[in-house]
């Protein structure tokens, strides 16, 4: 390896730590309580060292962003193979939550933080597409289409009923990862005594319900 390609790979790996250091600190004190010097103490390094990758917080936060929907999209690409559309919703399902509950971090900045999105807005709007949360998105609408063709869903509309299937798993992921669900079961809303169980019970549930849709 030359010298230019270490100092990339150096460059490279630099920026991953101040990514890897940024989302444990903005989910622990959250986005405004946490500074680029907060960011710049947790790896050692000077504030100045920050500014030569990022320019702020928020390009940060966007940047972390879309390493997150990178993941997400290698998982769902991983479901490709399974050649029942509804099978493969349900495994796109299965998928979105164990993504969620395995990288709450990740999850809270791409689907909770607006502050991912504000920068979007405000920075990149006018000068390019959301290509990370289309390509997450229709993944999920090919998915429906895939089902209406063998007879689900027939009286939904694609996009629209796409938006209801990946706005119920959101908020089942939210609120457990914010306590809800344990909040109901401390309750004893639920004849349920484990936060895993109530979930994966209110998932077989959604999942009941869209197969009733045939």
């Amino acid at each position: 390896m030359g010298i230019k390609e270490r100092k990339e790979r150096h460059k490279e790996d630099l920026k991953q730590r101040i990514l890897d250091a940024a989302k444990v600190l903005f989910l622990k004190h959250g986005y405004e309580a946490t500074s680029i010097r907060k960011i710049a103490s947790e790896i050692e390094f000077s504030p100045t060292t920050i500014y030569l990758y990022y320019k702020d917080k928020k390009d940060i936060m966007y940047a972390l962003q879309k390493e997150g929907f990178k993941l997400l999209r290698t998982r769902f690409t991983a479901l490709s193979n399974v050649d029942d559309p509804f099978e493969r919703l349900k495994a796109m399902g299965r998928t979105y939550m164990q993504f969620a509950l395995e990288n709450n971090e990740f999850y809270e900045l791409m689907f909770v933080m607006k502050e991912p999105l504000t920068y979007f807005d405000d920075v990149c709007g006018a000068d390019e597409e959301w290509d990370d949360g289309i390509d997450a998105f229709n993944v999920l609408v090919r998915t429906i289409e895939g089902c209406k063709e063998r007879g689900f869903f027939k009286q939904q509309q694609v996009n629209v009923f796409s938006m209801l299937v990946w706005s119920t798993m959101h908020g089942l992921c939210t609120l457990s990862l914010h306590g809800h669900m344990d909040h109901v079961i401390r309750h004893h809303l639920v004849d349920i005594v484990d936060v895993e169980q109530v979930t994966e019970k209110t998932f077989e549930g959604f999942v009941h319900l869209l197969e009733q849709l045939k």
